[in-house]
């Protein structure tokens, strides 16, 4: 009898142990999918976002805000901002389109691109001065 009252009082330790972990687990799970979750909403709010406009796809420029990186804006943008950080100083639309390798002779071309510049100076990844160069904001 002794023997089965030791080995039950051994298999009740077992429980309580197995029990435990299987807590400590079960809080764990709930912490991994919490931050599962919030990973999947910081991804998402700065994956770059599109559009619809006349049936195109078309993806928008978020606002500038904070530290915010470049690169939650499109790859198009992006080389927009390191051909402009690159020249060093303002630079005109045209300079812009040869350091991205545009036909500049090409007025739609430039049209386009002056666009895009406007759209970075609105939304504050650029600064547009008053005789139409750009700069990188800082």
């Amino acid at each position: 009898m002794r023997e089965l009252d030791a080995l039950e009082e051994q298999l009740v330790k077992q429980l309580d142990q197995v029990r435990a972990k299987r807590d400590e687990l079960a809080v764990a799970e709930r912490v991994w999918h919490r931050m599962a979750e919030q990973l999947a909403d910081e991804q998402a709010a700065t994956a770059p976002v599109s559009a619809q406009v006349a049936g195109r796809a078309v993806l928008l420029v978020r606002h500038r805000e904070g530290d915010m990186a470049e690169t939650v804006l499109p790859s198009e943008y992006q080389k927009i901002l390191a051909a402009i950080r690159q020249a060093g100083a303002p630079v005109v639309t045209r300079e812009v389109g040869e350091a991205l390798g545009l036909d500049t002779s090409v007025r739609g071309e430039l049209e386009q691109l002056r666009g895009k510049l406007t759209k970075l100076a609105e939304r504050g990844w650029l600064r547009k001065l008053s005789d139409g160069r750009f700069a990188v904001c800082l």
